[in-house]
């Protein structure tokens, strides 16, 4: 079947400069140009995680729908779930521009957006007049001249804790100085006990409390990956995200961008992402929620990620090169390859390679 995104989309947003292409398939998906995916629901592709029920595995990661414009057209390309940000208190420019990237030959990308985004007011606007079905995170983080980091996340939790079906904590991105700083221990326990402890007095008589799941850099040590675990296993985090975009520059073959400065994502962080995910894994135990970003772009490369580890997959960059019927064409894939492995579930395929990913040296 002849795909009309890479055979005419393609080139022309290529021509244009990636941020500007951003902007122009936002419009699209606000405009409804883009046909919906129409795939069949698979209850072999369904699971409960963290309280929540997702219909298949594979979720728009953080980064695309910065400002919450388009979450039900992205649900209604195939995604399972979606997740929406940054989002800081404040709006905020970013970084100066140019601060997007591709790098054709390897199919992927570098970023330095630095969250980039309208602010805690706008996008809850938008979000508290949804009226559609569908799983949708809130990725929250915060301002970059902030006199106080941690109190950014606490303003998020409050924020959006009444139209949030899950939250993402990101301590994880490269493009905002010093926020790396997070991942350290003693950092990290003052923040997970600053955020649970303000969703859990917000939950206080609802009957059910939102998820909180922190995102994670791929550029850890083993000392640092033990610290993690440690911090989440103490303070009951609902779940992690592994991983965000990475400072290596390993194996590149386009060498002309790969001097930029900046976060790299796509094909290249496969390997990374996911052997720190089965090392993640291996470490929190079998029970508590990953879910697994970096590298994905087919529905072998989505079961290789849950087989190390995730319960949940998501995906940005691959969009880029192959536009917008790669969720379709994924979720279709994890169908005919959960039937071809006779599994009830995808769930019983969860971490089936643990020992092969967690083993490799980083």
């Amino acid at each position: 079947m002849i795909d009309p995104f890479k055979m005419f989309g393609r080139k022309a947003l290529f021509l244009m400069d990636p941020e500007q292409a951003h902007g122009v398939s936002i419009a699209a998906l606000k405009s409804g140009l883009v046909p919906a995916c129409g795939i069949r629901t698979d209850p072999k592709l369904e699971q409960k995680i963290a309280g929540l029920t997702f219909t298949n595995p594979l979720g728009m990661a953080a980064g695309y729908d910065k400002n919450a414009e388009v979450p039900e057209a992205l649900l209604r390309l195939g995604f399972g779930f979606t997740e929406v940000g940054t989002l800081t208190p404040k709006p905020q420019a970013g970084n100066p521009k140019p601060r997007i990237f591709r790098l054709v030959k390897d199919e992927a990308i570098i970023n330095r957006l630095g969250f980039n985004n309208d602010g805690h007011d706008a996008a809850f606007g938008r979000l508290s007049g949804r009226n559609f079905s569908g799983i949708v995170g809130v990725n929250i983080g915060a301002n970059k001249d902030s006199a106080d980091r941690i109190a950014d996340y606490v303003a998020g939790i409050r924020r959006f804790h009444a139209v949030a079906d899950y939250f993402t904590a990101n301590i994880s991105s490269p493009n905002t100085p010093g926020l790396r700083d997070l991942q350290a221990r003693e950092s990290l326990a003052a923040l997970l006990s600053a955020v649970l402890s303000t969703r859990d007095d917000l939950s206080a008589g609802t009957g059910s409390r939102v998820p909180v799941f922190l995102k994670i850099a791929p550029d850890l040590t083993e000392e640092g990956m033990d610290d993690i675990a440690a911090e989440v296993l103490a303070h009951d985090l609902d779940g992690l995200i592994v991983s965000n975009t990475t400072l290596r520059r390993d194996g590149l073959k386009d060498h002309a961008q790969a001097g930029e400065a900046g976060g790299l994502s796509g094909k290249p962080l496969f390997d990374l992402s996911t052997t720190v995910l089965a090392k993640m894994r291996r470490r929190v135990g079998p029970h508590l929620p990953i879910i697994g970003v970096g590298g994905i772009h087919s529905g072998e490369t989505a079961l290789e990620k849950i087989r190390a580890g995730a319960n949940l997959v998501q995906l940005y960059s691959s969009m880029v090169y192959e536009g917008p019927g790669l969720a379709g064409r994924i979720v279709r894939g994890l169908s005919q390859l959960v039937a071809t492995e006779g599994v009830g579930n995808i769930a019983d395929l969860v971490g089936s390679r643990v020992d092969q990913w967690a083993d490799r040296k980083l």
